[in-house]
């Protein structure tokens, strides 16, 4: 067991050394990584919660294509959080080193209004270490809020069986607290584009693993069926 998790711990080490020169310099790049998989339309396109909070000014809008269905999709959303399924993405960073969960886990499936979401390891989730589920339509959309951000996700269904799954952060940065606006500053500016990277390829990796295609069956004549 022991020799296991020091594999992983080297595993999650690596992957943050590949990501280190991302984290460094995405500054430089803010207008693209803002926008990183989206199309012009995606980013133009109202999204739950953008009332909210919408002179903040970090608003981010990214997306990916998922070979796997919404409802497939929406589980792997359901069970985000720190100390519940992780972020699949740098978990050294966001999970306590504890590996993002690999399968669905049904004992996380339960959603509701009012919900924490944590952000970080804590014995009481709060406003500041975590978000609230604001509102969500199963297998369609999801809000999360905090009072300084919100944090929205999009599953549109596309031909073939496959997903578009946009996510969009809107956050806000508050100076007449200063220390805590520049560390917000540092994880939004430096570290929030490498993780949402990463975390948005996690799921599509995970959902891709688990999608089950329709069957095809070929008849005596030689022509098919799709179940």
């Amino acid at each position: 067991m022991t020799r296991r998790r020091s594999s992983i711990l080297l595993l999650q080490v690596r992957d943050l050394l590949r990501d280190l020169p991302v984290f460094l310099t995405s500054p430089l790049y803010r207008s693209w990584h803002l926008r990183w998989g989206s199309t012009p339309a995606e980013v133009a396109c109202p999204m739950p919660g953008d009332a909210l909070l919408s002179t903040a000014r970090f608003q981010a809008t990214r997306a990916i294509t998922i070979d796997a269905t919404p409802n497939e999709v929406w589980p792997w959303l359901v069970q985000m959080g720190c100390g519940r399924a992780g972020w699949y993405s740098h978990d050294l960073l966001d999970n306590l080193g504890r590996p993002s969960a690999e399968v669905v886990e049904p004992r996380l499936q339960q959603l509701a209004v009012g919900q924490w979401i944590p952000m970080s390891p804590g014995p009481t989730p709060n406003q500041r270490t975590a978000f609230k589920v604001d509102s969500f339509e199963p297998n369609a959309w999801l809000l999360w809020t905090k009072p300084d951000s919100t944090w929205s996700w999009m599953l549109t269904p596309l031909d073939g069986g496959r997903t578009r799954l946009v996510t969009r952060i809107h956050a806000v940065y508050n100076w007449r607290k200063p220390f805590t606006t520049l560390f917000g500053v540092a994880l939004m500016e430096l570290g929030d584009f490498a993780m949402s990277r990463r975390m948005l390829r996690g799921i599509k990796t995970r959902a891709e693993v688990t999608h089950r295609p329709p069957k095809v069956h070929s008849t005596s004549i030689g022509s098919v069926s799709i179940e």
